[in-house]
């Protein structure tokens, strides 16, 4: 019997430090990508050159029961800087609450100033965020795609900054930095700021700056249409889109 309990400690014992070990080691990537960003801390991602002609956007709002901000993000998205018949919006909307006749009422006034915004309800909430974006790809016309959640609110130069870095075929992806408008509302928002912003200002600047992978984080970017087809498009399978 003793030495039955020995050996399990032992064993207990062994697994424990094993799984520190590999821990400590995963944790030296941290280390690794703060080295990154020092080292390229002047580094900024320019454009090869610029568009004579900008290509056509659709950005997609795929919302779900978002009664409080979905008024506010439609408006910020319908005020960018962008030509009107080169954008084209698209409110994602599987939403079972009153967030319906909110959306619709602002896509409409919207729509009756002449903006190229559209409604698109879906009675199923097959593959949730995934699927709405999936669906929503089916009727798009914009060769680039940005997509932003419910609680964004995009500058009215987003576009203008980022839609030149495709003048490069080989990007195929644009992700910009999250900002925050309740960073100092309570000690958990400036605790989650914090985690975030390491995220995007080291983690992601590193991964670029080094030659890494670099993820889309699901909202406040842009992606090449033809890129989501060519892999296969939304896939309902995995845990998040942005993994996907």
């Amino acid at each position: 019997m003793e030495s039955f309990l020995l050996i399990t400690k032992i064993g207990v014992t062994s697994i424990y430090i094993l799984c520190l070990t590999i821990l400590c080691i995963f944790g030296l990537n941290r280390y690794y990508l703060v080295y990154l960003k020092n080292k390229f801390k002047d580094n900024t991602a320019k454009p090869i050159k610029k568009y004579t002609t900008l290509p056509k956007v659709t950005v997609q709002l795929p919302v779900f029961n978002e009664i409080y901000v979905v008024e506010r993000l439609i408006d910020s998205v319908c005020k960018l800087d962008y030509p009107a018949e080169l954008l084209e919006i698209q409110v994602l909307d599987d939403s079972i609450d009153n967030t319906r006749e909110i959306a619709q009422k602002c896509v409409e006034y919207h729509s009756s100033m002449g903006i190229d915004i559209k409604y698109i309800y879906r009675k199923s909430r097959e593959g949730y965020k995934a699927g709405a974006l999936e669906n929503g790809l089916k009727h798009a016309s914009g060769e680039l795609i940005a997509i932003f959640d419910a609680d964004f609110i995009p500058p009215s130069d987003f576009l203008i900054k980022t839609v030149h870095q495709f003048t490069d075929d080989n990007v195929g992806i644009v992700q910009t930095r999250w900002g925050h408008i309740n960073r100092n509302y309570s000690t958990l928002t400036r605790a989650q700021s914090i985690l975030l912003d390491g995220h995007f200002v080291i983690e992601q600047n590193s991964r670029f700056n080094g030659g890494y992978f670099l993820n889309f984080n699901g909202t406040a970017g842009i992606i090449r249409k033809r890129c989501i087809e060519s892999s296969g498009g939304w896939q309902h399978d995995t845990l998040t889109e942005d993994l996907d």
